[in-house]
């Protein structure tokens, strides 16, 4: 979830942003200031295949950093929604972080059904400018029915990311879907213009996806959009707005 993540072929497990409430919720940590934010993502240009997304993190003094989600993917033929809620904690260098949500997932004609799915995540900088993120998404295996054991997804994805110098991140990650092969992704993202603009570029070998974005920084607003393209489907299209509110004001 997030252009920022998307323009980087997905290699999101160590970024330590808004999105990684969704992305791997022990990123939060990170954070000083609450942010809130919208995200909408388009698939191959058809409406069916749009998800909507609102996110919202209040970082405290002493007791963590906490997290509300809300998302709706799909149309009125298929759905999926979804609240979550995360926290996480920052203890020197290492940050950890646990996340619960509901889903509901709706069929015309057979109804809905809901399942409460439990994840954790991990960061750390495990040497000077080089950080390792860890991230386990759907750890209960949530049943949505009995027919064909179906359940929703389990995904165990890790990480690293390299700063050489401030303006300059490079990323891998390795994501493995409990059912099928892994997926090996890499991103980079390179800053201009006193780090006000940033370019991104990245891939997935799975599914052989090609990303590319940009993003920009106006005062407390971060405007970020990216693509992808499939040889097989086509484009799609990643925008998110996050905003960061200052202390003591708005």
């Amino acid at each position: 979830m997030g252009a920022r993540a998307a323009a980087l072929g997905n290699t999101s497990v160590t970024l330590p942003d808004l999105w990684a409430l969704h992305n791997n919720v022990a990123g939060m940590a990170h954070l000083e200031q609450a942010r809130a934010g919208a995200y909408v993502e388009n698939g191959f240009g058809i409406r069916a295949f749009t998800t909507v997304a609102l996110l919202s993190v209040l970082p405290t003094a002493k007791y963590g950093t906490y997290g509300l989600s809300l998302s709706r993917f799909g149309d009125e033929l298929y759905s999926q929604q979804h609240v979550g809620l995360g926290v996480s904690h920052k203890l020197g260098q290492f940050s950890l972080g646990a996340k619960a949500e509901v889903w509901q997932v709706s069929v015309e004609g057979y109804g809905s059904r809901k399942a409460v799915t439990l994840s954790v995540g991990g960061q750390a900088e495990v040497i000077p400018d080089i950080y390792f993120g860890a991230y386990a998404y759907n750890l209960n295996q949530a049943k949505l029915a009995a027919f064909e054991d179906e359940r929703l997804p389990t995904v165990m994805k890790a990480g690293l990311s390299y700063r050489p110098y401030q303006k300059l991140l490079l990323a891998i990650e390795t994501e493995k879907h409990i059912d099928f092969p892994a997926d090996f992704k890499a991103g980079l993202e390179y800053q201009l213009l006193q780090e006000k603009l940033a370019l991104r570029t990245g891939f997935s070998t799975q599914t052989h996806k090609l990303t590319f974005g940009v993003g920009l920084q106006a005062r407390q607003l971060q405007v970020d959009y990216a693509f992808g393209s499939t040889t097989q489907l086509g484009i799609s299209n990643h925008l998110s707005l996050a905003y960061t509110f200052r202390k003591g004001g708005s």
